[in-house]
């Protein structure tokens, strides 16, 4: 299995283009030692050739520019886009379909509730049909059924219902639904080998760290160090679990749960610009470093 991350950043990607923060203008400025990343979305593939996209980003242009292998000109018009998954209805998750309208229809996985999102609050689907047949929904069960996708057959998919917040425009915003948001557990049939998924996690509970048990790589939210990050660097006054992301630091944050998994590969990402792990001289870039934790950048590939 061939995984590769186009963008590794939260929304408004870094440096986000209305912000000053430190990172953000150490970034620009040049006196940061960090990568400019994208909006977080990555692609697999069992084969080299055919490809699912989880997540749709807005920077989704630039980052099928950036990965040759997803435009791969067999025709006129062409991708080796098999199909698209949403792990929820988050703008900065499945804006991009609206930049792939050209190469319509496309087959669509996701959960009832991410559908009803986008076909009402923010009517994705609606919108979209217009274009040649527009987004085909696939839908996804949440009962741990395994599910795959034509042309990469060798993949096993299954949906882990997550604790996260529905988006703004949500008609259920703020009465969290199972579906709202799911991580993937992603195995190669060939090999045994397997990803967790999960790039938005509110909460961990026994459940979900079985399926984290069973994995060979963890590619999990890292979008905030701490909490009130967003307040304490004066770019917003919610909390990170008040959005739905658990913190890297603190009691029962992601550091801790992930101690309990000393043989997986640990990758963080949809990380915020705010986040100091951005920062490659950081103490906590330096902490991650020390317990194996690695931070997730555009381009990174991931052979399991």
């Amino acid at each position: 299995m061939h995984i590769r991350i186009l963008g590794s950043a939260a929304g408004g990607g870094f440096p986000q283009w209305n912000c000053n923060c430190h990172n953000c203008a150490g970034v620009r400025n040049g006196s940061l030692r960090a990568q400019r990343r994208t909006q977080s979305s990555i692609a697999l593939s069992d084969n080299g050739v055919d490809w699912i996209l989880c997540n749709a980003s807005p920077d989704i242009r630039a980052q099928f520019e950036s990965f040759p292998l997803l435009q791969p000109a067999r025709q006129v018009r062409d991708t080796a886009i098999a199909g698209v998954i949403l792990l929820d209805s988050q703008i900065d998750h499945c804006t991009g379909l609206l930049s792939l309208r050209e190469g319509c229809p496309h087959k669509v996985w996701c959960t009832e509730m991410v559908h009803q999102d986008l076909s009402s609050g923010f009517p994705l689907f609606n919108m979209l049909s217009h274009w040649n047949g527009g987004l085909q929904w696939q839908p996804i069960g949440l009962e741990g059924e395994p599910f795959s996708i034509p042309g990469c057959n060798h993949l096993r998919l299954r949906a882990i219902p997550l604790r996260s917040s529905a988006p703004p425009y949500s008609p259920h915003r703020g009465n969290p639904q199972p579906g709202d948001n799911i991580g993937l557990f992603i195995e190669d049939r060939r090999s045994g080998a397997s990803l967790f998924y999960a790039p938005g996690l509110g909460q961990v509970d026994d459940q979900l760290l079985e399926w984290m048990q069973r994995a060979d790589c963890l590619l999990v939210d890292g979008t905030l160090w701490r909490d009130d990050e967003m307040c304490v660097c004066e770019v917003g006054d919610k909390l990170g679990s008040e959005m739905g992301h658990l913190p890297q630091s603190g009691p029962g944050g992601m550091l801790e749960v992930l101690e309990g998994f000393p043989e997986q590969r640990k990758i963080l990402i949809h990380i915020n610009n705010t986040n100091p792990i951005l920062d490659e001289d950081s103490t906590e870039r330096a902490l991650l470093e020390r317990r194996g934790i690695e931070v997730a950048y555009d381009g990174l590939d991931i052979f399991l």
